[in-house]
């Protein structure tokens, strides 16, 4: 009996050790999953923080050249007033310069009048003619006016539709 009882205590002994085999494996199957799973999920999570970075620093390098361009349109827009002031400033010198030697005439022609009629004629026709300049030169200003007015906008018209374009063009992931 005692070679029954040790048979039945291997047997027993066997097939403990077989399931605890069978555990271990178990173990060490699910250990191996789940550490390809941590791994994989480290590995896609490292690729999406990779891209993410990428696409904020070359968000942050596009934002920084548009400032730089926003900020050139704007002196190109200053440059443009400048000249354009300039350019008006002597149109106007040039308008009141006329202005003026137009008045030294009429005033030498007043003088040399020997009539009250000529007095009369002399002063309708300045008056006519400062009239006709004023209106003509005037024009001339107001078109200079629009003209630099459309020129300076320009580079702010440019920049402001690249900044539109920009900052409505969906980066990619």
């Amino acid at each position: 009996m005692a070679t029954k009882k040790t048979s039945e205590t291997e047997a027993a002994t066997k097939q403990i050790e077989d399931v605890v085999e069978v555990g271990k494996k178990s173990v060490e199957q699910a250990m191996k999953a789940s550490t390809k799973s941590y791994d994989q999920a480290i590995s896609m999570t490292k690729e999406q923080v990779e891209k993410a970075s990428e696409v904020f620093f070359k968000s942050y390098d596009e934002a920084t050249a548009l400032n730089k361009d926003s900020v050139d349109a704007v002196v190109k827009a200053g440059e443009v007033l400048t000249k354009g002031a300039e350019t008006f400033g002597k149109a106007y010198y040039e308008i009141a310069q006329a202005s003026a030697e137009a008045s030294v005439e009429a005033t030498k022609a007043l003088m040399g009048a020997k009539t009250a009629k000529e007095c009369v004629e002399i002063q309708a026709e300045f008056a006519r003619t400062s009239l006709d300049n004023f209106l003509s030169e005037s024009t001339r200003l107001s078109e200079v006016s629009v003209k630099v007015a459309n020129e300076a906008f320009e580079p702010l018209q440019k920049q402001l539709n690249t900044s539109f374009e920009k900052a409505f063009k969906v980066p990619a992931l």
